[in-house]
């Protein structure tokens, strides 16, 4: 017995299919046998696009504060690096 692989979708697909949805153009029905799909699939990215849609004008093109990484632990792990890279330089020329 064959199993079908498991197909993985791009993001840019799963917008097209649940913008497509929420027009209502087509049925979901429709959208599910022109893209070859579950219609309950259809209905959790249109769910899921419908509930997370709001959070792209939330930002208003500002960075989230929280996704930045914390530079004074970057530079304080570079310069600890940098100390044991010298102390080590220094060993070899013995």
């Amino acid at each position: 017995m064959n199993k079908k692989d498991k197909r993985k979708f791009t993001a840019a697909f799963k917008v097209k299919v649940a913008l497509e949805a929420v027009k209502g153009q087509s049925t979901i029905a429709e959208l599910a046998k022109r893209y070859e799909l579950h219609p309950s699939q259809i209905m959790d990215w249109k769910k899921t696009l419908s509930e997370r849609s709001e959070e792209l004008f939330q930002t208003k093109g500002k960075k989230d504060v929280s996704s930045l990484p914390d530079n004074a632990a970057l530079y304080e792990q570079i310069g600890r690096l940098q100390m044991e890279l010298s102390f080590l330089k220094k060993k070899l020329e013995l």
